[in-house]
């Protein structure tokens, strides 16, 4: 079996299973992958701000040296790095010859590929900033027509999956209708239920990120993704 480990940069281990388990729609045993998730050991529940993204990065590195040491090292084929910010990736390329994939570069690469245009739509307003340099750190820009965001807070908005993806979808929806974008990502791995519920929801792709960073594994492990892009 190919081990992908997906790290979780939030301590919520309930989080840490939903995202797992949305990558094995993807990466599916009877492919030959097994996805194992990883809580990190120290941090938030949830990323809700600037500094607990920031301090995120160092519990990820800390997580994936840990699981590289231990008795299944070996055999860790590909990392994912479980939140939208992309904590720690570039540090863990730095660290690690291992194929490592964050969520936001995924979400983003398929949402603006053939040059769509494309928004985000999440529910961490004390994080927009962080997303929009990450946007422009991954030359996204020109394609870029914005975020949205939900009201609330983020942290109680997360205990009510019902809520939660209503207001996404209000937000998607501006995206589509006000900034004109031709696919919207879902921002946030705490937000992958939402994502997958969003899906079919709009005449445009909704990106789930987990989704796309599983399929970006797959690619880089040298398999076609079975399961079809947004867009298919």
């Amino acid at each position: 079996m190919t081990l992908v480990a997906l790290v979780n940069p939030n301590t919520d281990r309930a989080t840490t299973a939903m995202m797992a388990a949305i990558a094995r729609r993807t990466l599916r045993a009877e492919d030959g992958y097994e996805v194992r998730g990883v809580t990190v050991a120290a941090g938030p529940p949830m990323l809700v701000d600037e500094e607990a993204l920031r301090a995120s990065a160092g519990h990820v590195l800390d997580a994936a040296a840990r699981l590289l040491a231990g008795p299944d090292g070996a055999r860790v084929a590909a990392l994912v790095v479980g939140a939208f910010g992309d904590p720690g990736v570039e540090e863990l390329r730095a660290r690690t010859p291992l194929p490592v994939v964050g969520l936001a570069e995924a979400a983003m690469r398929e949402a603006g590929g053939g040059g769509r245009r494309f928004g985000i739509a999440t529910t961490t307003p004390d994080l927009a900033a962080a997303i929009d340099a990450r946007v422009t750190a991954l030359g996204w820009s020109p394609q870029y027509t914005g975020i949205r965001l939900t009201t609330g807070d983020p942290r109680q908005l997360a205990a009510r999956t019902r809520d939660m993806t209503d207001r996404l979808a209000e937000a998607v929806d501006l995206c589509v209708r006000e900034d004109g974008a031709e696919a919207v990502i879902i921002g946030g791995g705490p937000l992958g239920e939402a994502a997958e519920a969003l899906r079919h929801r709009f005449p445009v792709p909704v990106v789930g990120p987990i989704p796309a960073a599983a399929r970006q594994i797959r690619l880089l492990l040298g398999q076609p993704a079975r399961e079809c892009p947004p867009d298919g």
